[in-house]
């Protein structure tokens, strides 16, 4: 899947700016994943686009991320990128067996994690100590599940602090332009 054809069926689903900014960053995670593993940039990227590409229309357990898969299937998506999506969220118990899978699954929470720092850092760039300082303060991005984090540190069989440095410069990179030009995409 092209990364001009995620970004449109995003679009079509998807409207609120703060969904926008996590799909671009999640999808630019994954972008500098595939360049570390020396995978297919270009596919890596349109799934993280993708990943929450039905939340905004469906935001129940139920209903997320299946709606998404279904529609993305229908138009013949392959399935490593499907089954990527459906193991990013951990209630729907789709094991995560690729590489790709355990990929999206350790950039999500982070990259909403570290965005969630890059508002209170800007206009500098977050260092690893400030990102592992906020991770420890549970107040601080609330909503966003650290266990998970950790779990797909683990999975993804990476050390932490690398993990955590690829993440901020993938972020980085989307939230300063954001910042910058006010567009997303």
């Amino acid at each position: 899947m092209r990364v001009s054809e995620a970004i449109s069926i995003l679009m079509d689903w998807t409207k609120s700016e703060g969904l926008l900014l996590h799909a671009a960053v999640v999808g630019n995670s994954m972008k500098h994943y595939a360049r570390y593993w020396k995978e297919d940039e270009e596919e890596y990227e349109a799934t993280g686009i993708l990943h929450d590409m039905d939340y905004e229309k469906f935001p129940t357990d139920e209903n997320h991320p299946y709606k998404g898969v279904e529609f993305l299937r229908e138009r013949g998506v392959k399935e490593e990128i499907l089954q990527a999506i459906l193991g990013h969220a951990s209630y729907t118990q789709t094991p995560r067996e690729t590489r790709m899978a355990k990929t999206l699954y350790a950039v999500d929470e982070l990259s909403g994690f570290i965005t969630a720092v890059c508002y209170v850092t800007y206009p500098q760039k977050p260092k690893i100590k400030s990102v592992k300082k906020k991770l420890k303060d549970k107040n601080f991005a609330a909503k966003i599940n650290r266990e998970e984090i950790e779990t797909g540190i683990s999975q993804l069989e990476i050390e932490k602090e690398e993990h955590i440095q690829l993440v901020i410069e993938a972020v980085w990179k989307i939230f300063s332009e954001y910042k910058e030009k006010n567009k997303i995409f």
